[in-house]
């Protein structure tokens, strides 16, 4: 593979070699770099902000194979346009990434500027994707949605929604309350697989009246969600995307039970983890092409100070989980232990993510005139451990988890993050994408 300027230049055997570096990774992996789709850096949750910004974030996302993260934002103050929120995180990101990056832009209304500002963002400024809720505090109610859609399907936007059934979890959490169920065990009883699946179910048909926009649904984590996306796509259903994440396909339920409330508190994350059968279809679907894209939707809060705390009141917890860096090893070492075919993984890891979201041919491939964004996996198994991640979180995830890869070596854009392990990443090379879809 020949590099120059940033771009790969060529392929093939006898490539002129004058004037280059050559670098040999012969029987080692060399794949396309990585790309999460669902990051949330630096988010702000009000009482608390993930505590990863875009410099420790994308380095540790750079030493897990992955080149570029397209980033989830916060919503702004309630009255607030999505147009301010992105000027803000590009002052958040700017100078600071280690790889390269773009954002989703995040909708909390359906007034008539921010109609508007989904249309320019799209044209003038590459962002061609928007988060949309069911719950919380910024969530959408069904006219909103549909309105959203319909902007949506004019100008080739790809919504991409959180869906959960938010009466019923209020309903379930305050019955939970008065009860003292409080638990981290009650975070996952009080949103079940149902209230996920509704949801899903909702926005496709709302998005079947809006004339089939690109529907992307996040975060997918349960059998029934993932049914709904499957039997919608039999009856016909058009541009519906379907993502999980690495929690959802190495980790179940039984870790808000084990170890206690100390260890389970770590855990909390919306969706919560389910049972080793939601895990078990995921990974069907995976192989057989239900599922498009594994992301990480990393959202770290530290576990001392921050979750520890709420250990016997999930309720108070902030909710997120770190998991940028082990995506990549994990779901290729997991999957082919699987019977997963490799180029199957490379496919919701890199190649899906990038032609979902704007990104493709330049970046998700090694072909001519590609970014050269390439990395290099030693065939090694090892354990994942707090000690060897390169975040500034002060626990991993997936802590004990054997590895049976280990990422040495890094390019963005032609130039090594890290090389045979050493790490050669500058803070403020990775440059903002602007992202294009083809009609």
């Amino acid at each position: 593979i020949k590099i120059n300027n940033e771009k790969i230049e060529a392929i093939g055997h006898n490539l002129d070699e004058k004037d280059s570096e050559i670098y040999d990774a012969e029987n080692k992996l060399v794949l396309p770099g990585g790309i999460d789709v669902h990051t949330h850096m630096s988010l702000d949750l009000g009482e608390y902000v993930a505590v990863d910004d875009f410099h420790t974030g994308t380095r540790a996302a750079a030493h897990g194979g992955t080149t570029c993260i397209v980033d989830h934002i916060a919503f702004g103050p309630k009255e607030s346009y999505v147009s301010e929120m992105i000027e803000h995180y590009h002052e958040l990101a700017n100078n600071k990434a280690i790889i390269d990056y773009s954002f989703h832009g995040a909708v909390q209304d359906a007034r008539d500027e921010t109609l508007k500002q989904i249309e320019h963002l799209h044209i003038n400024d590459g962002i061609v994707s928007e988060k949309i809720y069911t719950t919380y505090g910024g969530k959408l109610n069904d006219a909103e949605i549909l309105k959203i859609l319909k902007k949506a399907k004019e100008t080739g936007t790809i919504i991409c929604i959180h869906c959960e059934n938010d009466g019923s979890i209020q309903e379930l959490r305050e019955e939970a309350e008065e009860q003292g169920n409080l638990d981290p065990i009650y975070h996952a009883k009080t949103r079940p697989a149902e209230t996920e699946a509704e949801a899903i179910n909702r926005l496709i048909y709302l998005s079947e009246i809006a004339g089939f926009p690109k529907l992307y649904i996040v975060h997918t984590s349960t059998e029934l969600g993932l049914r709904e996306i499957i039997k919608a796509r039999k009856r016909g259903v058009k541009n519906l995307f379907c993502e999980t994440c690495t929690q959802y396909l190495m980790l179940n339920e039984s870790k808000y039970i084990d170890g206690g409330n100390e260890e389970a508190i770590k855990y909390i994350m919306a969706p919560p983890l389910r049972k080793q059968s939601d895990q078990d279809f995921l990974w069907e679907g995976i192989r057989n092409g239900d599922v498009d894209v594994v992301a990480t939707d990393h959202c770290p809060f530290f576990y001392e100070k921050e979750k520890l705390p709420h250990k016997d009141n999930f309720m108070t917890c902030p909710g997120g989980v770190p998991g940028v860096e082990e995506r990549v090893e994990l779901i290729i070492s997991e999957g082919l232990r699987r019977g997963i075919k490799l180029e199957r993984l490379i496919e919701v890891l890199m190649v899906n993510p990038s032609k979902i979201f704007g990104l493709y041919p330049r970046k998700g491939n090694i072909i001519p005139g590609a970014d050269a964004d390439i990395i290099v996996l030693d065939e090694k198994e090892y354990t994942i451990k707090q000690e060897n991640r390169h975040s500034i979180v002060d626990y991993t995830t997936y802590e004990g988890m054997n590895s049976d890869y280990e990422v040495s070596t890094v390019l963005c854009r032609g130039n090594f993050i890290l090389k045979d392990g050493e790490y050669l990443g500058k803070q403020g090379y990775g440059k903002f994408i602007k992202r294009k879809i083809d009609e």
